[in-house]
């Protein structure tokens, strides 16, 4: 049996769920080694502003265990938060045919790459390049990050946006292996026939009108996140019979609720809980994300409310929009910080409600090929390519084409 270690930073809803499905039907003897332990220790948010402790269970059904972190100050928002000098000798034990890292840019990761350990290193990441960057500084941060890519076997590309990422570092196409990110289709798919009343008692418990029609932002009230930009064409474009409805926490709500005060129909909820999302969904006939810059990798969030069969707009700025987002056809797409575009972009949307149903139902459709089952089926493509050479050295491993 093929031996696999998970190296990340710490237990997340999106991921656990894939764990589990791992142990249970991938046939490898998988173990997760977590270098910090937020998210099951109820520390604050610093970006919420709220204690998280994620209300699904997040280490049931897989094998795990945690390293040291001796970090001064843990977390995943500087190079030397994640720092744990214990990995090497936690995983030697394990002794694992190969080594799948979720992330490489901490230090921890970079005392792995540099201490040439005899695993076959996998790299599975969610970067991208929408965001052009030029001059000087790019040209040798793109250098430094081919030499640090040749460290890795393999590549597990979780959409079109990070496949070209990898390419603009270097990788050779040989070494790219499809895994596409995902969340548990299955809960939110599963939960839609109880979300779908429990959403509409609790727009009404909000105070929203029966007859809107809803757009919904869920998440962090943040620069990057640019809820302020949704709010502004949301007044502009002036819809009949629709609300807003902001559901999160964060350092921009208070300049938010101030912004909103002269704005009609705009709603607010606080944040909410993994078990309460598919309700959060369900209360939206359309869900925007307008983020900015390169911080927004991927937005899980939408693979979840196409699980629920609701339409998306994201800005162009948004990782998953290259493969989820088909304008009228799933949702649509606006140039990121545009906030005129964004505004004929709901305008349109909201004037047909018909079109956004048929959306959702595509989405729903879309979302399906972007699901655990898919990415273990990557995963074990890749594992299978590299079979020959599990156990040498990291440059030495190949795999075949990626399909």
């Amino acid at each position: 049996m093929t031996k696999l270690a998970i190296v990340t930073t710490h237990p997340v809803q999106y991921y656990a769920p894939w764990f589990r499905h791992l142990a249970e039907r991938s046939g490898l003897a998988v173990r997760v080694f977590y270098l910090w332990d937020f998210g099951v220790s109820g520390r604050v948010d610093p970006t919420f502003g709220v204690r998280v402790t994620w209300d699904i269970p997040l280490l049931d059904g897989y094998e795990h265990e945690f390293v040291p972190n001796r970090s001064r100050r843990p977390g995943t928002n500087s190079f030397w938060g994640i720092d744990n000098p214990g990995l090497l000798a936690r995983l030697k034990p394990f002794a694992p045919d190969a080594v799948l890292c979720l992330g490489y840019n901490y230090a921890t990761f970079a005392k792995l790459l540099l201490s040439r350990p005899r695993y076959t290193l996998i790299l599975r990441g969610d970067s991208h390049r929408l965001v052009p960057r030029s001059g000087w500084k790019a040209r040798l941060k793109r250098a430094a990050l081919a030499r640090v890519f040749r460290r890795f076997a393999a590549f597990l590309y979780v959409g079109q946006a990070n496949r070209e990422y990898y390419r603009l570092h270097g990788v050779p196409e040989d070494k790219l292996v499809f895994c596409p990110h995902a969340v548990d289709n299955d809960r939110f798919t599963g939960g839609r026939g109880a979300a779908e009343p429990d959403a509409r008692e609790w727009r009404a418990a909000l105070g929203i009108p029966g007859d809107h029609r809803v757009v919904l932002f869920a998440g962090k009230f943040e620069p990057k996140k640019r809820p302020l930009d949704l709010l502004e064409a949301f007044r502009r474009a002036a819809p009949g019979r629709a609300s807003l409805l902001f559901v999160g926490n964060g350092p921009q709500e208070p300049e938010l609720r101030r912004a909103a005060a002269g704005v009609p129909n705009v709603f607010f909820a606080p944040f909410q809980n993994q078990s309460r999302m598919p309700r959060t969904y369900a209360a939206a006939d359309l869900v925007v994300l307008p983020s900015y810059g390169p911080g927004e990798t991927w937005g899980l969030c939408v693979n979840e409310a196409m699980c629920l069969g609701r339409p998306v707009i994201v800005s162009s700025h948004v990782g998953c929009g290259p493969d989820l987002v088909r304008d009228d056809e799933t949702g649509g797409t606006f140039p990121a910080g545009d906030v005129g575009a964004l505004a004929a972009r709901l305008r349109a949307a909201l004037a047909a409600p018909g079109a956004l149903a048929v959306w959702g139902r595509a989405g729903e459709a879309r979302v399906g090929r972007y699901s655990y089952e898919h990415a273990t089926a990557g995963l074990l493509t890749c594992l299978a390519r590299l079979k020959p050479s599990a156990g040498a050295a990291p440059e030495a491993g190949t795999i075949g084409r990626a399909r």
